[in-house]
This record gives structure tokens, sequence and C-alpha cells, in this order.
């Protein structure tokens, strides 16, 4: 569960020990991440409450599968307890295969379909990316749906997250044959429960990541905020409901922040350009967008807001769809 770039802030109740998971209360905040550069200048009310809430739902959802977790308790309105691990060093060698008690640092991808803003289909123009390696025949057209989920690995200690194959990804994670096998399995099962609970409410879970954490016990639990907008790409009606909205502005007027450059580079943190602050008509949209998200989501109504269908239009008419 790093917290590097994070929208959610770390309060550590109880420090992990090599024998002990600690206890960790994530507050999930009102920023938002793009193109790893960290919490860009604007705030979006009610985003970090409405993430909070679809993550606690998503947590019981996952319990009622049979899809163990680290989640403890939801602390209203925008906190979540839960069980922490140790975290390994970035740039430090894998831990051996029988220690217990850390986290992952893996995510696994899945990838149902290819909406726009998919990096697969930026990774495939470049040659990054074959379609050998997505054990595809033909170049899936934006927005086409998967035959099979794809899916992926990544790393999480960088300041980039790098893509790795599979044997990279198990060497990493120091997982022995049947563990890693074990995890790509859950990730499976997160996908498929969160995918069916999308299509109950109209939505399209278009693609995710799932991180895990091995317990003190050696189990595999499902850890930080899996099918939140944060770590999901959903859509409604062909509408993207999160900070890809906001990704799109950047880039569509010239304003992306090139932070894969700069770290090529060896540019400082403290030097990079200080992004441009959303137009002030966003602010309001995307407030409504991710409660309304939520509400629809969770069926919580907590909030005085559109409902999903006129969120979207919103959304649609502010980018001039």
């Amino acid at each position: 569960m790093p917290v590097l770039h994070s929208t959610k802030n770390l309060h550590v109740v109880e420090p992990p020990t090599p024998n002990r998971t600690g206890i960790g209360v994530f507050t999930y905040t009102d920023h938002y991440t793009v193109f790893h550069y960290g919490r860009m200048p604007d705030a979006i009310p009610g985003k970090g409450e409405a993430t909070c809430r679809m993550a606690a739902f998503n947590f019981a959802l996952l319990e009622e599968a049979g899809i163990s977790t680290h989640f403890r308790r939801f602390i209203p309105p925008n906190r979540i307890e839960f069980d922490l691990g140790r975290l390994p060093a970035p740039g430090t060698s894998p831990p051996p295969t029988d220690e217990a008690n850390r986290l992952i640092p893996v995510q696994v991808l899945f990838r149902n379909e290819l909406p726009q803003g998919s990096s697969v289909h930026r990774r495939l123009s470049s040659g990054a990316l074959t379609l050998a390696d997505l054990s595809l025949d033909t170049a899936p057209a934006v927005g086409e749906k998967l035959p099979r989920p794809i899916i992926e690995y990544a790393t999480m200690l960088d300041d980039t997250n790098r893509f790795v194959t599979a044997s990279q990804a198990q060497r990493l994670a120091a997982l022995d044959d049947d563990q890693f096998q074990t995890m790509c399995a859950r990730a499976v099962a997160v996908n498929e429960a969160l995918s069916a609970h999308a299509r109950k409410r109209g939505l399209d879970h278009c693609d995710g990541k799932v991180e895990f954490l091995l317990s003190d016990q050696r189990r595999l639990v499902v850890a930080d905020s899996p099918g939140t907008p944060d770590e999901s790409r959903l859509l409604y009606q062909g509408v993207h409901c999160g900070k890809q909205v906001l990704r799109n502005w950047y880039v569509d007027s010239g304003l992306e922040v090139p932070t894969s450059r700069l770290i090529a580079q060896g540019v400082p943190r403290s030097q990079w350009p200080t992004p441009a602050p959303l137009p002030s008509e966003f602010v309001p949209v995307m407030s409504d967008l991710y409660r309304s998200l939520s509400q629809t989501w969770t069926g919580q109504a907590l909030w005085d807001v559109p409902d999903l269908a006129c969120a979207t239009r919103a959304v649609t008419h502010l980018i001039g769809r």
C-alpha cells in the first residue's frame, strides 16, 4: 500500500513487525493524480468520501465472494482501517519466498476492453507491446470488448511503474509457483466480481488493478482500493467516470506534464513544471460525477447530486463531445 504520489493519506496505528501485521488507516482525500505527477493543483470536493465509500463497499462485496482482503472497518466519512504489512524498500533484492507479512510489490492488471486512454493502444503503436504478448491475432479497436481478459503485471515502487513479464513479476513478488498462480487466479476472481456488479449498475468495468498483501499467516489477501475510479476505468454509456476525463483535457490542451521524459533525464521532482489548473467549470462537474458514481455503485443516496445519466451528460457537454 505505498502512498507515493497517492490521493490517500496513511496513518500507521500499529507498525507491522516480521511476525505480526500492523494496523493502518487510509484517509481518502479530494485530490487526484495523472501522468504519475503526484497530486494535481485542484481538489475535487466530495471525491475522497465518494471513493472511500466505494472501496468499503467493494471490500464487503469481495469478502462475500470468498476473496480475503486486508479490510478491517470503514470509519465514516472517508477513512478505512486495514491490516498493514511491511513495505519493501525500493531497489532492494526480493525477500526470501518464505518471508511473510509483507506487501507484494507488484500490481496485477486486468483488461476487459480497451477504451480510449488505455496504454495498450499506445504501446502497440510504438512497438513496446506485440499482439503475441497479448495472445491476440488482430489489433483491438478503441472500446472493443476482448474475448477474454488480458492480464498484465507492473511494478509498484518506481517513480513510474514499469510493465514486467510474468516471470519478472514472480521474481519481484518473491512467490513460489503455487503462490504466484494463486495471486493471478485471485486477481481474475476480483475482476469477475467487480465486473458483474458493474453490469448490474449499468456500468462497464473496462480495466483495473489488484494489489496484494502476504499476511502474517502467509495468506494472499487483496489490498488497497480495487474497483474505485482511482484504480479502475469505469464507463457509463461510453463516458469515463473518473480521472480519464481530466487526463484527456490536459492532453487535448497540450498541457500534459512529460513525467516519463523528466524522469529519464534525471530532472529532480522539485524542478518539474507546475501543472496548469483545471478550468473552473470542471470542478463542480467532476464533483457531481464522483458522488453520483458512488451512489450508483453502492446504492446509498447520500448527496443531492444528479443521477449518473445526468452527471455523464454534463461531462460530455463539458468536453464538447
